[in-house]
This record gives structure tokens, C-alpha cells and sequence, in this order.
């Protein structure tokens, strides 16, 4: 048996997807794969076959248990001592709401590649609800409805 190597032009859809009270790990883990192209039966590792990903309403998106106050992202300036940190709930409530889910996609990504860089490339996150990409006419994902474990209410 050979093994298939999907061609360089691959297709790619475009998706939208409304963060609207869902889990931001269970959502990140979906859109890393839709991102790689792993949803795809021509999946092939070394060829970015993945979809063009468009979340809205990522302001509204949910941390589960005490990870608002718990959950610390660290950063360091260069300088000796220079570590900075940061909680979940700061970047929810800060300037950029996004940066907490992009950070988790980011992360559930291969490590660093040209590979990777052009596949994390075809990922947008916009804060609230209106977005540039209609005339893509991408197709709504409703992924809240897909398990009843990626919403939390109350």
C-alpha cells in the first residue's frame, strides 16, 4: 500500500465559529485541528490542508473551575528579573479578550515552524460579533451544540 501525500493546492474552506459562554480549551483543541487540517481524510502532515478559521465574540468566551483567578500567564522582557505575569480574567476583562484564546490555540499548535506559522496564520479572532470576511461566504460551525461539556452556563 502507498502512502497518500496530499497535493500543494489543497482547497480550504473558511469557518465561522461563535465563542459565545464555550469552554476556551475545548474550543482552542477544535480550532488547533481545523487549523492543521486533521479533520480532513487527506491529512497529510508535512502539507497545510487546513481551513481558514473565523471565531467571533471571543470577548464571551469561558474559563472553567477557579482558572480566572488561578490560571497565570508568564512573559519575560529580556532584562534579568524582567518576568512578568499575567491571570486569565486580567486578558478576559483587559484591552484584547482575544489574546486568551489565541494564546491557547497557539499553544496546542506544533512547535515552531514554517509549517506551523502559515497554518496559525489562517486563524482571526475578533472580540465582538461583526467580522470583514462575508464576502468569503464561510460556513457557521455551531460548536456549543456539538457536546453538552463545551458550554458552561451559570
Amino acid at each position: 500500500m502507498k502512502t497518500y501525500n496530499a497535493p500543494v493546492g489543497v482547497e480550504t474552506n473558511w469557518v465561522v465559529i461563535d465563542a459565545t459562554d464555550v469552554v476556551v480549551g475545548r474550543l482552542a483543541s477544535y480550532v488547533a485541528k481545523r487549523l492543521r487540517g486533521k479533520h480532513r481524510p487527506d491529512f497529510t502532515p508535512h502539507v497545510d490542508t487546513g481551513d481558514h478559521v473565523v471565531v467571533i465574540n471571543a470577548e464571551k468566551a469561558v474559563f472553567t473551575g477557579n482558572k480566572l483567578t488561578d490560571k497565570v500567564y508568564y512573559r519575560h522582557t529580556g532584562y534579568a528579573g524582567g518576568i512578568k505575569t499575567t491571570t486569565a480574567g486580567k486578558i478576559l476583562s483587559g484591552r484584547f479578550p482575544e489574546r486568551a484564546l489565541e494564546m491557547a490555540v497557539k499553544r496546542m499548535m506544533p512547535r515552531e515552524s514554517a509549517l506551523s506559522r502559515q497554518q496559525f496564520g489562517k486563524l482571526r479572532i475578533y472580540a465582538g460579533a461583526d467580522h470583514p470576511h462575508v464576502a468569503q461566504q464561510p460556513e457557521l460551525v455551531d460548536f456549543k451544540s456539538m457536546n453538552r461539556k463545551n458550554s458552561k452556563t451559570a
